[in-house]
């Protein structure tokens, strides 16, 4: 009795980190870009009550065991980095990465981060920046005289100036490709870092070998399906429900055994 109710705390305590997970996709079901987390459990250790194999007192091999298992863990908690739908939003500074990749910006400490939320705007020099000032890399400048920006599915960045016959080329967004996109580590701010599970950034023009192509005028919006979602809510509570059911069904069992008499 005493093992079934660490064993359902196990399963409570699962379901209430399931929830977090599920409540941080659905608060997030409308940012730019936001890949869904996905939590991953798996079984504790088993208490070998007989093992298998073992030999009876009769001489026979004993053809199963007995194996009580003592709950549940969270073995990870996953980015789904499926990609989301687009939104036209006519904007010249609006990028969506179409296939895998992402958009390289410069952090205040002089690190990359990676992100597929391509909402850019420009700062007080030119610079296209993210909504919170980080630069793109490698960095673009737009001069002011500029009268249209075109980006084409290459990241070529051009524009257009007053007495120009042609347009001016101004330099190519590059984006980053991973070994292994879950691997990232999310730091908030819809940017990624690189980590030794991710591996090697591998930087290079959009459309060449793996990396997909740019779409001006585009959002990537979030990958999280809400109908999914409440799904997921509605058996995660319900399996919080139960796994709380053993907890009182135990504890009525041990108040039975201690109010038993001679």
């Amino acid at each position: 009795m005493i093992r079934s109710l660490y064993t359902a705390a196990t399963g409570m305590n699962a379901q209430e980190l399931n929830v977090a997970v599920i409540s941080n996709n659905l608060a997030n079901v409308n940012t730019v870009g936001f890949k869904r987390s996905r939590p991953e459990f798996q079984d504790l250790l088993y208490q070998n009550l007989r093992l298998v194999g073992t030999v009876s007192e009769n001489g026979n091999q004993v053809p199963t065991g007995a194996q009580l298992g003592l709950g549940t863990k969270t073995s990870a908690i996953q980015k789904i980095f499926l990609q989301g739908d687009f939104t036209q939003t006519q904007n010249t500074l609006d990028m969506a990465i179409e296939g895998r990749g992402f958009f390289q910006v410069a952090q205040s400490d002089g690190t990359t981060a990676y992100t597929r939320a391509g909402s850019f705007k420009l700062d007080n020099t030119g610079q296209i920046v993210t909504s919170d000032g980080l630069p793109l890399e490698p960095a673009i400048t737009i001069p002011p005289d500029a009268i249209n920006i075109s980006i084409d599915p290459q990241g070529s960045v051009a524009v257009t100036q007053p007495g120009a016959t042609a347009p001016t080329v101004l330099g190519t967004i590059q984006t980053a490709t991973f070994q292994n996109d879950a691997g990232l580590q999310a730091i908030g701010f819809n940017l990624f870092v690189e980590t030794a599970a991710s591996g090697a950034p591998s930087v290079g023009t959009p459309g060449v070998d793996d990396r997909g192509t740019l779409q001006q005028g585009f959002l990537e919006l979030s990958n999280v399906s809400v109908v999914e979602e409440l799904v997921n809510l509605i058996s995660a509570q319900r399996a919080y429900e139960v796994n709380s059911r053993i907890v009182q069904t135990s504890d009525e069992m041990l108040q039975i055994a201690n109010q038993m008499k001679r």
